[in-house]
């Protein structure tokens, strides 16, 4: 296993400091110092370091992060745990060291189409329209359902395109394995689609940062204007497309940490909850907020991802909150399986048709 050498400087920084230790969500799920940067840094550096084999269990820690960012957001010297995270599943991967459920999935996405093995989704419709497409993404696709956003674009006059073959942005490989040209020739293949567009709305926050962000770092160039479907609908409620009556009522915006951190998007979803009632904030909010829910990790440690869930529930009710609202797939899919007794869980565009 090779690092860079600014891995390698970020993993023995990491290992020897405990200034995040108590923002990561898994280690806060399981209780188990192996859940934390400091120990994920203090193996690798061993494997760098050539003192141990890359191992089984060190692999399988390294996929034990859901590369969230919190931990790299609260720390002050700026070190990337994620970075490294990202490394060491791309050498796991061209070491042929990649655990079985990591390949279970890729094969999935080679042979059907997605990680997790899903046929075409026969509720999902298919629209045509030449300017602008909405983009579900894959974990939308195979697990959740669009149906409300699809009607809220629809009742503000938006014409899209639905696709019934969408391509993959290349999300779920950016997880598994990072930097991979398998990885990059998904991106191309997926831009030259996005790029027949004028806009495009990333339904999915995940596949916002990735195709906003990351093609970037990989010098892909997408023609298409991309926005965030939370940005969108905000536009939409402010140029009067969407006309809102404001009920009143109080509710807390789940941020996800792919549109809080890597995409700095926090006032969207406050702009959409102020126009239909009142923002009750959450604890640890926007840039700070907690992941509450992955669905890729789901598919090898579910126990852990509800555990991550619930503590978002609690993080909830110690906030006084009633109704908690999300913009993103997989953190519904786990705050509702999750959700305690007498606290409502919706969607932003449940919200905003609440109010139409």
């Amino acid at each position: 296993m090779n690092f860079s050498q600014k891995a390698k400087e970020h993993i023995d920084s990491c290992r020897f400091c405990w200034m995040c230790h108590h923002v990561c969500p898994v280690g806060n799920a399981t209780g188990l110092e192996r859940n934390t940067a400091r120990a994920r840094a203090l193996g690798l550096s061993l494997v760098a370091r050539g003192a141990v084999e890359y191992s089984e269990d060190i692999i399988n820690n390294v996929y034990e992060c859901t590369l969230c960012g919190g931990c790299m957001t609260d720390c002050v010297t700026g070190w990337d745990p994620v970075m490294f995270a990202k490394e060491a599943r791309l050498g796991a991967a061209l070491d042929g060291k990649l655990p079985e459920y990591v390949l279970k999935m890729i094969n999935n996405l080679t042979e059907k189409g997605s990680i997790y093995g899903a046929e075409k989704n026969p509720n999902i419709p298919v629209f045509e329209d030449k300017d602008t497409l909405f983009f579900l993404g894959e974990d939308t696709r195979a697990k959740g359902c669009a149906k409300a956003a699809v009607e809220l674009l629809q009742k503000a006059g938006v014409k899209f395109a639905l696709l019934e073959n969408e391509p993959n942005s290349g999300a779920s490989m950016n997880f598994l394995v990072g930097a991979a040209n398998e990885t990059k020739s998904m991106m191309e293949e997926c831009t030259k689609i996005l790029s027949s567009y004028k806009t495009v709305i990333c339904y999915d926050p995940y596949d916002a940062d990735v195709i906003l962000r990351e093609y970037k770092e990989w010098g892909i160039d997408v023609k298409a204007e991309v926005k965030t479907f939370t940005s969108y609908v905000a536009e939409l409620i402010e140029n009067g497309a969407l006309k809102i009556k404001n009920n009143g009522k109080s509710y807390t915006p789940q941020d996800s940490p792919y549109l809080a951190r890597d995409l700095e998007e926090t006032q969207p979803i406050r702009k959409i909850l102020s126009a239909c009632g009142t923002v009750n904030e959450m604890l640890l909010n926007r840039e700070h907020t907690v992941l509450a829910g992955q669905l890729i990790m789901g598919e090898y440690m579910n126990d852990v991802i509800e555990k991550i869930a619930s503590n978002r529930w609690s993080n909830a009710k110690n906030m006084n909150t009633k109704t908690l609202v999300t913009a993103s797939t997989a953190e519904y899919e786990y705050l509702s399986r999750t959700k305690p007794e007498g606290m409502e869980l919706l969607k932003i565009e449940e919200v905003v048709l609440q109010c139409l």
